[in-house]
């Protein structure tokens, strides 16, 4: 039962997490176009259209590399925050690599953008740390057995049992 309650854990922190990613790279690409507009109003609707399709973008590419970091860190125990930011810096490089064409012959990524891997590689970090502060600082925790608590002490006036 603990199980399946922990899965639910798991997922909702996934999708926070996603969301929280895909607002760090919509508003790392959009910040030179919107930094250009001076006076002008944004438009919110646009805004929350590709807000949407940046959480949309996050959470269908790192599904499978962050599904990877949680089962390893569920099985091994592993609560650091470290551990939970390095996996989300490697799910967000893998996921831009993903993208990018990758050329077996000469064993070269061609056409990386090096900021484009580094609002990648961040925005991963920041997911990594918001699924550490939901899930991650109670993995495997499902599997500890539930503690007992001690019977209650006898009142002052009893004697004890024989």
């Amino acid at each position: 039962m603990a199980l399946i309650g922990r899965l639910f854990v798991i997922a909702f922190a996934f999708l926070l997490a996603c969301f929280f990613a895909g607002i760090i790279v919509v508003g790392a690409v959009l910040y030179p176009e919107i930094s250009n507009f001076g006076d002008a109003p944004i438009d919110q609707s646009g805004i929350d259209i590709v807000l949407g399709f940046g959480f949309i973008f996050i959470s269908g590419f790192a599904l499978l590399p962050a599904l990877i970091v949680v089962l390893i860190t569920e099985a091994f125990f592993i609560r650091s925050v470290l551990a939970y930011a390095v996996g989300g810096a490697i799910v967000g490089a893998a996921c831009y690599l993903g993208l990018i064409p990758f050329d077996p012959n000469t064993m070269h990524f061609d056409g990386i953008v090096r900021r484009h891997m580094e609002i990648m590689t961040g925005a991963g970090i920041v997911a990594g740390l918001v699924y550490w502060l939901v899930a991650g600082r109670t993995a495997g925790a499902w599997r500890e057995p539930p503690r007992r608590l001690p019977p209650p002490p006898l009142p002052s006036q009893s004697r004890p049992q024989p």
